[in-house]
């Protein structure tokens, strides 16, 4: 659609000196999702994959599991007042038997590109509702440099970011290391649902011996929308937060932070990284 970047006229100042300028910028756009033609969600998004992200989304709420649970995706017409589709409203609808939420004012949620969804903090429900549970058979077994080699793969493979400079991403990776996807976005949890949304349609969930690395910090809420796919290895730059290694420890991920370069940190699911004996230190 040609609205993933927009263009601003900007004054640059180097050394004291201004001049004007155009420059490139990340678009930012509202995504209403609505679930059986009622509304459900709204994100703030970059356009694009729009129909995957909203997949994904619906993985991450339990909604969705297998291809089959989705009947269809459609923009919907007449989202404004004159009628006119701003490709902003998107309608998903389920097959036949799947069981759909509650609908109601209060379930209605919001999120937004820095945070995500908010107030969505419950370890219970992720357990209850993920029809993924975590079961590489036989173990996925990582080594620590190819880990180390994930950060460059994913900024190499980053178009939008290199116009714009203000993009997330996450990728998938098989367990040799091999880039599968890769997704941008203003939101690095619209990042993984459009990764986990393409995965869906293609009939590849769940992505039980997968890699998923993330530009960023590894927030609760990635590490939900990780283990609801079934993914058993999440590698982020930056930090976790607490409750993320919480859920990774209790529903058996392995959950990487602070990778860089060589060094990174492992908070949980250790037994999946392919150690030296020698290099494990208390």
């Amino acid at each position: 659609m040609g609205r993933v970047t927009e263009r601003r006229k900007v004054i640059r100042i180097r050394d004291g000196a201004a001049s004007t300028r155009p420059d490139t910028l990340v678009a930012e756009e509202p995504l209403e999702i609505r679930l059986n033609g009622k509304p459900l969600a709204i994100t703030m998004r970059t356009p694009g994959d729009d129909f995957a992200l909203a997949a994904g989304f619906l993985v991450s709420e339990g909604v969705l599991a297998t291809a089959s649970d989705l009947r269809n995706i459609v923009y919907c017409a007449g989202a404004t007042a004159d009628g006119s589709n701003t490709y902003n409203v998107v309608d998903v609808t389920t097959a036949p038997g799947v069981t759909v939420p509650d609908i109601t004012l209060e379930r209605n949620v919001y999120t937004t590109s820095s945070c995500g969804l908010c107030g969505k903090a419950s370890l219970d429900a992720v357990r209850t509702t993920t029809r993924h549970p975590i079961a590489d058979t036989p173990p996925l077994r990582v080594t620590p440099e190819l880990l180390a080699r994930l950060p460059d793969r994913l900024r190499a493979a980053q178009r939008v970011f290199d116009r714009t400079g203000g993009l997330h991403a996450a990728a998938l990776f098989d367990e040799h290391g091999g880039l599968l996807d890769v997704r941008e976005d203003v939101g690095r949890h619209n990042a993984v649902d459009k990764l986990v949304g393409r995965a869906l349609q293609s009939g590849d969930l769940p992505l039980s011996r997968t890699v998923l690395m993330v530009s960023g910090r590894a927030s609760f809420e990635l590490a939900q929308k990780a283990v609801m796919a079934g993914i058993p290895v999440l590698a982020a730059v930056s930090a976790p937060s607490s409750l993320a290694v919480d859920l990774a420890a209790e529903t058996g991920m392995t959950l990487v932070g602070f990778l860089r370069g060589s060094s990174m940190n492992v908070y949980a699911g250790e037994e999946r990284i392919a150690l030296r004996a020698a290099a494990v230190r208390a």
